[in-house]
C-alpha cells in the first residue's frame, strides 16, 4: 500500500498498540529468567514459542559441528526479543502469518541449513504462537504453507533483533535520520552491501520494497567491480528497510523507555536505570460510585464478586425479581450487569487475547469483576469463548490436520467481523 505521512502516523499508532499488548512484561521477565539460567527450551515456552527441533537427529544428519553452533545460538536466543521484533500486519499488529524467517545459517556451499522461526497461517493464529525449526531444503518436519525461508523477511543478517549477545548493536544498526515516510534511507547502502557480501553476490543493485508492489533500486559500489547481472536483484530485508519502530516511537513521544524491552532500552537509551514507567495508582479495592435512588452508592469486589454495597441481599433478590417483570433494574444492578456483559475494558481484553496474552486478559477481567464472576451472555463472554474455539484451530494446525487444505476447506471459527479484518497490510 502506498505510504504517506498519514500512513506513517497509522504505522506508529499500530506499533504503540503492539508495544502495549503483544509482549507483556511477565512474559519478558519469565523468559529472561529461564534464558539466563541456561534453559533455552523453558525460555521458549515462557515466550509462547513451540520448539520443533531434534538435536540428536540433526547431529546424525548434519554433523556435530553444526549442532555445536546451533546449541550456542539457542543458548543466547532471547525468544521474547524475537517476538518483540517479528514483522506484523495492520491494523491490529498481529504477527505476519505464514512466514518462515531465517534466523541463522550454518554450513557453506549451496545448501546451508537454516534455523528458522515460523508463524502459523492466519486461520490458525490464535494465541499468536510461533515455532522454531531447522530447514535444510527437504520436506522433513512439521507441515507449513511456506516452509522455504522468505527472502524479504529474514533476520539472519540482523541477529541483534533476537540474539542477546548482539542486542547492544541495535543502536548502531538503527541510527538513521528521520524520514517522513518511515524509511531508513541513509542505512540502505550499508545494509545492501551487507546483504550482497553475506549472499556472495556480485550484483551492484538491491531492490527495496517500499509498500505494496512498489520498489526502489539501490545502486551499490562493489569493491570487486561486479556487474548488475541478468537475474533480478536481491531484496533488502524488511528489517533494514524501515526506521526501527521503537526508535520512531521514542522520537514521536509515543512511548517511554520504561515500556521498551529491557535489551532494547539498554541499547537505545543507555544509562537509564531499569524499571517501568510511573503510572497512576489504582483505586483502592476497585471501588466504583453510582447514582442510585437519589444517593451515591458504592460497588466493589467482595470475596471475588462484584457487589452493590449499599443494598442488602434480600433487597437485591427482590429487585432482581422485579427487573425480570419490568425490565428496569436498579442503577446499581444495571451497572453490575453491564460490567459483566460489555465492560469498559472489553477492548483491552480483546487486544490481549488477540496477541496471545490469555493470562493478562483473565487478570483484567478478574480485577474488574472478581475471580468468582459468572458471565452472562454478551460481548465479553463471546470474546472469551471465541478465543477458546480459535485455539482449537491452532491445535489442528500443529497436529498437521489443516495445513494442506484449500482456503475453502480450512476450519475458520472466527466471527464474520473477525474474518473481515485486513490481514496483509504490513507496517514496519
Amino acid at each position: 500500500m502506498p505510504h504517506s505521512p498519514s500512513n506513517e502516523d497509522a504505522r506508529l499508532l499500530m506499533w504503540s498498540h503492539v508495544r502495549e499488548f503483544a509482549v507483556p512484561p511477565p512474559m519478558i521477565e519469565s523468559a529472561t529468567a529461564r534464558r539466563t539460567a541456561g534453559d533455552w527450551a523453558a525460555a521458549c515456552a515462557a515466550a509462547h514459542v513451540d520448539v520443533d527441533l531434534d538435536l540428536r537427529r540433526t547431529a546424525r544428519r548434519h554433523g556435530r559441528e553444526l549442532v555445536t553452533h546451533l546449541r550456542a545460538d539457542l543458548r543466547h536466543l532471547a525468544p521474547d526479543l524475537l517476538r518483540w521484533h517479528l514483522p506484523r500486519i495492520a491494523p491490529g499488529g498481529l504477527l505476519r502469518p505464514g512466514l518462515t524467517i531465517s534466523l541463522a545459517r550454518y554450513g557453506d556451499g549451496g545448501s546451508p541449513v537454516h534455523l528458522v522461526a515460523r508463524t502459523p497461517p492466519a486461520w490458525a493464529d490464535a494465541g499468536q504462537r510461533f515455532s522454531l525449526a531447522l530447514w535444510d531444503g527437504s520436506r522433513a518436519g512439521p507441515p507449513h504453507p511456506h516452509p522455504h525461508p522468505n527472502r524479504r523477511f529474514r533476520l539472519d543478517l540482523h541477529r541483534h533483533l533476537w540474539d542477546a549477545r548482539r542486542a547492544g548493536e541495535l543502536r548502531a544498526r538503527s541510527e538513521t535520520a528521520p524520514h517522513a515516510r518511515g524509511w531508513a534511507v541513509d542505512r540502505w547502502p550499508a545494509e545492501a552491501r551487507a546483504l550482497l557480501d553475506a549472499d556472495g553476490r556480485d550484483d551492484r543493485r538491491v531492490a527495496v520494497r517500499v509498500g505494496g508492489r512498489r520498489q526502489v533500486i539501490v545502486q551499490v559500489e562493489a569493491a570487486g567491480g561486479g556487474g548488475e547481472g541478468p537475474a533480478p536483484p536481491p531484496i533488502l530485508p524488511d528489517a533494514a528497510t524501515w526506521v526501527l519502530p521503537d526508535l520512531a516511537l521514542l522520537r514521536a513521544g509515543l512511548i517511554g523507555a520504561g515500556r521498551l524491552h529491557p535489551l532494547v532500552a539498554a541499547a537505545l537509551v543507555p544509562g537509564r536505570p531499569p524499571g517501568a514507567e510511573p503510572g497512576a495508582e489504582p483505586s483502592e479495592n476497585g471501588l466504583r460510585l453510582v447514582e442510585c435512588r437519589g444517593a451515591r452508592h458504592r460497588i466493589a469486589l467482595v470475596d471475588g464478586v462484584l457487589v452493590a454495597l449499599d443494598h442488602d441481599p434480600a433487597e437485591i433478590r427482590r429487585e432482581e425479581l422485579l427487573a425480570e417483570l419490568t425490565g428496569t433494574p436498579l442503577p446499581c444492578l444495571r451497572l453490575i450487569g453491564e460490567a459483566h456483559r460489555s465492560p469498559e475494558c472489553l477492548s483491552e481484553v480483546r487486544a490481549r487475547l488477540e496477541h496471545g496474552d490469555a493470562a493478562g486478559a483473565r487478570a483484567t477481567v478478574d480485577a474488574l469483576l472478581g475471580r468468582a464472576a459468572r458471565l452472562p451472555d454478551g460481548p465479553l463472554r463471546d470474546v472469551l469463548d471465541g478465543e477458546g474455539r480459535r485455539l482449537i484451530d491452532h491445535g489442528l494446525f500443529r497436529a498437521g490436520l489443516g495445513a494442506g487444505r484449500g482456503p475453502g476447506e480450512r476450519p475458520d471459527r472466527r466471527s464474520r467481523k473477525e474474518r473481515a479484518r485486513p490481514r496483509h497490510a504490513t507496517y514496519r
